[in-house]
């Protein structure tokens, strides 16, 4: 657990012993960050800043949507981050936020073992980056929280940009007919199309409880609401973004079964021909074969007939599939 104080001279960094201390402190922020989850961070949430025991739970546990909860003096936040998994997974990178008047509390995770623990930390290093450098001065906690909004809104920006790269690079393989594998370069493209599907509801879900923040006027009125109506736009560019491209893409799915399909349907028309011709032929060998042809002796003149009618049937059938346009 990370325990930092904020105030005009800068950022520094406290021992937790001295959480209650700067709590009661009539000037500056005090900023808590929990990395993993352990019994010191039950404890404080629960003793030193007395929350409720739903929200402890809530951000102890993952949390499969964002939400926001308002309570008397503070509001609990959940919100997500994407970050690439195997095999063209999704994962959900939760951080958990309890904005007061004068502290912030960060949760993060749990984190999935199969991904880096350190992609939970991305919008605090962000932060705390401009914090050290003077960048950032935030006045309140919920200036604070805003900036790690912005972090992350970024990240899925940065997310989003590479996605559009891969569709992009897709739609000009297809096409280009350059295409590959069938099968390897269709999963390809719903593997992108997940992806695009995953940030846009991300994104929208997230901008539902932003504007719910804005409705129940969570950060008061003036500065904090403006900040709150940022929010919510940032996140509708960002469904907009995730959903355009997601169209888009789907519109090259399509566009390359049409086609796949098409040669299908071209192919099997001209078995389908092959098969026509060659059925009479192979009847009518079948038939008289056995009479015309024998051990003793081959009855040269009835073949030559035989084969001559064959092949006119054969033509016939040709020039009749060739005028229905079958090939």
């Amino acid at each position: 657990m990370d325990v930092r104080f904020i105030s005009d001279d800068g950022v520094r960094s406290c021992a937790a012993t001295e959480l209650t201390e700067l709590l009661d402190r009539p000037d500056g922020l005090v900023w808590v960050d929990i990395p993993t989850w352990d019994d010191q961070a039950h404890e404080t949430l629960t003793t030193v800043f007395g929350f409720h025991p739903l929200a402890v739970g809530d951000s102890m546990n993952r949390n499969q949507v964002p939400k926001v909860h308002r309570y008397v003096d503070h509001f609990f936040v959940v919100l997500h981050a994407p970050q690439s998994g195997a095999h063209g997974h999704v994962h959900y990178v939760e951080l958990d936020q309890f904005i007061g008047a004068r502290y912030l509390v960060t949760v993060h995770g749990p984190v999935n073992p199969a991904i880096d623990p350190s992609t939970a930390m991305v919008e605090v290093k962000v932060v705390l980056g401009r914090l050290e450098s003077g960048k950032l001065r935030p006045g309140t906690a919920y200036e604070l929280s805003f900036a790690l909004l912005a972090a992350l809104t970024a990240r899925m920006r940065a997310y989003t940009a590479e996605l559009t790269k891969d569709v992009w690079k897709l739609e000009q393989q297809v096409t280009g007919g350059h295409l590959g594998d069938p099968e390897t370069f269709l999963d390809e493209m719903f593997r992108v199309r997940h992806g695009l599907l995953t940030v846009g509801t991300m994104a929208a879900l997230s901008g539902e409880v932003y504007g719910r923040m804005v409705t129940i006027e969570a950060f008061g009125t003036g500065k904090g609401r403006d900040l709150l109506l940022d929010a919510v736009d940032q996140f509708q560019h960002l469904t907009v973004m995730a959903r355009g491209q997601k169209d888009y893409l789907q519109g090259t799915i399509e566009f390359y079964q049409a086609r796949t399909n098409t040669k299908m349907t071209v192919a099997a028309e001209r078995l389908a021909v092959i098969a026509a011709v060659t059925l009479p032929i192979t009847a009518l060998s079948s038939i008289i074969g056995m009479n015309v042809i024998v051990n003793e002796r081959t009855q040269w003149l009835s073949v030559a007939v035989i084969v001559l009618v064959m092949l006119a049937m054969s033509g016939a059938l040709l020039v009749w599939a060739k005028r229905k346009g079958w090939f």
